[in-house]
């Protein structure tokens, strides 16, 4: 895969991080632009410096909402959604209300997806489920929840989640392929992508966007095996 091909499939992120400065996602955002990455995804505070900084290229501006628990009040996501798409963001990345979809209140997570679906008006949306504490019948079902509420991409994880017997908490394939299955349309994984290979790998798997902070790393080496 081309260096310019590979590069397209990632939103270079940078929300993880509480000591992120103005001047760090500066510096993210020229990567994005020099590399011509998809987006790129900050939180909902940077979103109107990271338009600034995109303006004129192709970069979307992506948000990150209710992170990373996703128990804010529906009400909240809503309101952030709109402050975000108001202050510019291209994509929406929402964290699914992980306790009630546990605890199998569906109407409940369908409804807040759907509320943050509709505040979005019309921007891509994408659904993080936090695999590392779902089964896989709940995976399945958060898809379909997922899909039913509109939403336009489903995505693994947060990346911060810690769950108690210290699985890994970024994305995997088996992930990616089920999501693929149940969802039946896009896929994000995110966590973990680190090298070339995981990037190809979860791109075979069905993935159509990858998030990572290491996007440079992983396209400099597909430039060097060319």
């Amino acid at each position: 895969m081309k260096k310019e091909d590979l590069a397209k499939y990632f939103d270079h992120t940078n929300a993880t991080k509480p000591m992120a400065t103005p001047d760090d996602i500066r510096k993210t955002c020229e990567e994005a632009k020099k590399y011509g990455f998809a987006s790129v995804c900050v939180n909902s505070h940077f979103v109107k410096l990271v338009k600034e900084c995109l303006k004129g290229s192709k970069v979307k501006v992506c948000s990150v909402i209710g992170f990373p628990m996703g128990m804010n009040t529906t009400e909240v996501k809503v309101f952030e959604t709109k402050k975000a798409i108001k202050d510019g963001a291209d994509e929406i990345d929402m964290v699914i209300n992980i306790g009630e979809m546990k605890c199998g209140n569906y109407k409940f997570v369908e409804k807040d997806i759907r509320a943050v679906v509709k505040a979005a008006g019309g921007k891509t949306v994408k659904v993080i489920l936090e695999c590392c504490y779902l089964i896989d019948e709940e995976k399945k079902k958060a898809c379909e929840l997922a899909k039913k509420a509109g939403a336009h991409f489903v995505k693994t994880s947060t990346t911060m989640g810690k769950p108690a017997d210290n699985r890994f908490d970024g994305a995997t394939v088996e992930d990616v392929r089920l999501m693929k299955k149940a969802f039946g349309n896009d896929v994000k994984a995110a966590g973990g992508i680190s090298a070339l290979k995981d990037a190809l790998t979860f791109i075979e798997a069905g993935a159509t966007r990858l998030g990572a902070s290491r996007s440079v790393s992983i396209v400099e080496e597909a430039e060097k095996k060319k």
